[in-house]
């Protein structure tokens, strides 16, 4: 057999697995930006207040975002696979449970649930890509692939929420990952199981990282709307001074921390954390204000909401497809500046 058929058959063997990861990553993206859409529809269906609406949105990316290396400990100890598909079912029957809410409260807490799933999908899928493709040019596509998977899941995201809500139910929005997830479970047996670690979970760290950025947002968040001398704001606020300053000092004496703290100590990794968290606050924060003002100010449908969104899509998609040509030959540090510059001015 020539190397080329060998090629073909190895290229088309890791077709299925890198489907499955990445379609994964795709349904954990997709589901902050398609929630966004939603949003007053779900309020004015369920009466949501608007204090509590950020909550929905919230709720999702503070599970997601603080439990995602609790999520990464949990695979090293007890296998990658075996967490990847304890996160795919936890993440589909939250949805289902979130498009079956009876009031806001019932969807903030099944969102926060949602995250969770995420938050042990989500490290997996990426440690699986190690155990499944062959180091080289097999790894380095399936990362690029996957990667290209949280830029195409915000577009995809923000259109199919306005056409789900419009032609059918906010609720709609996540019942459709219901199926996906199944699908995925279902194909989950092409991938292989990563070697398995030992060690200890540390539930204390992760109680204590959660818990103090969930007592922040949650003082921004009453702040805003209460102002931020209220009783219950200031008592959030020295909840987070204690947890967030009181994780840091358990990572730095662990053993095996959760956040490795030398990890901030490299400059460029910390330019990097920087940026992206900057981003958060600022582009990316928009799609909440920005779909709330399309459709109560300016009385656009959730279709015509998902539509305007195209634009910003169609940038993020170029964008990816441009630095990556870019990244050889031009420094990571001037396309950062560079996009950073952009987002700012716009």
């Amino acid at each position: 057999m020539s190397n080329a058929k060998i090629h073909r058959s190895g290229s088309s063997r890791l077709a299925l697995p890198l489907l499955v990861i990445t379609t994964a990553q795709l349904m954990l993206v997709l589901d902050d930006s398609i929630a966004n859409i939603a949003l007053p529809s779900i309020q004015n269906k369920l009466g949501v207040s608007q204090v509590n609406l950020p909550w929905v949105v919230n709720a999702y990316i503070l599970a997601f975002g603080s439990l995602l290396l609790l999520g990464g400990r949990a695979g090293d100890l007890w296998g990658r696979l075996r967490i990847f598909r304890f996160g795919i079912v936890l993440f589909s029957v939250a949805s289902l449970l979130v498009g079956m809410a009876p009031s806001g409260e019932w969807v903030i807490a099944a969102r926060a649930v949602q995250g969770i799933g995420a938050a042990t999908t989500a490290p997996n899928a990426l440690a699986l890509i190690a155990t499944t493709f062959p180091e080289g040019k097999a790894r380095n596509t399936a990362v690029a692939v996957y990667g290209a998977m949280s830029a195409l899941g915000i577009v995809v995201g923000l259109l199919l929420g306005g056409v789900l809500t419009a032609l059918l139910d906010w609720r709609w929005v996540f019942f459709i990952n219901v199926p996906i997830g199944a699908t995925i479970l279902f194909l989950s047996c092409v991938l292989k199981e990563a070697e398995r670690h030992s060690g200890n979970l540390d539930l204390m760290s992760a109680a204590l990282g959660t818990c103090g950025l969930a007592a922040l947002v949650f003082a921004i968040t009453r702040g805003g709307e209460h102002g931020f001398g209220e009783a219950t704001v200031l008592a959030s606020f020295a909840g987070a001074a204690i947890l967030i300053p009181a994780f840091l000092v358990r990572q730095a004496r662990a053993a095996r921390p959760l956040l490795p703290l030398h990890l901030l100590a490299d400059r460029n990794r910390a330019g990097s954390y920087a940026t992206i968290l900057l981003l958060g606050f600022g582009p990316m924060s928009g799609l909440y204000i920005l779909t709330l003002y399309m459709q109560h100010i300016l009385r656009f449908t959730p279709l015509q909401t998902g539509l305007a969104w195209l634009p910003f899509g169609f940038g993020i998609v170029v964008a990816a497809v441009t630095t990556s040509k870019l990244a050889s030959s031009v420094s990571t540090q001037r396309l950062t500046g560079a996009g950073v510059l952009i987002a700012t001015e716009m």
